[in-house]
């Protein structure tokens, strides 16, 4: 499975000694959105849903500063890119929840860990 970066994602990096939080981004300018640059696309071997509740609270502070600093556009736009990946809908799915529950993503070595907030 191939997800397009311009579409899904911007990064936050986040001096976690873990991988980078990643979230939505808008659609890119015009000249982008037809010349892609070749690493646009990354392969994702594997899927993880995390709820942010479970996570440590120095990580879970990072994804909450990620979020706050998401407009609601972004998020939106996140949302419909997860929705349009079958894959990534089929493991939210899995776990009894939606792309709205949402709030960030992460890609790193294949993995795309989705970050959800059930309440």
């Amino acid at each position: 499975m191939r997800i397009s970066m311009a579409s899904v994602i911007i990064a936050a990096f986040v001096s976690l000694g873990t991988p980078a939080l990643v979230q939505a981004q808008g659609a890119p300018p015009q000249s982008e959105a037809q010349t892609p640059p070749a690493q646009s696309s990354t392969a994702i071997r594997s899927i993880q849903v995390v709820d942010v509740k479970n996570l440590k609270p120095a990580v879970r502070s990072k994804v909450d500063e990620v979020v706050a600093q998401t407009s609601a556009e972004d998020m939106q736009s996140l949302r419909q890119s997860i929705d349009k990946t079958p894959a990534v809908a089929s493991a939210l799915k899995a776990k009894g929840l939606s792309s709205s529950q949402v709030v960030a993503i992460d890609i790193a070595d294949g993995v795309l860990t989705l970050f959800t907030k059930t309440a």
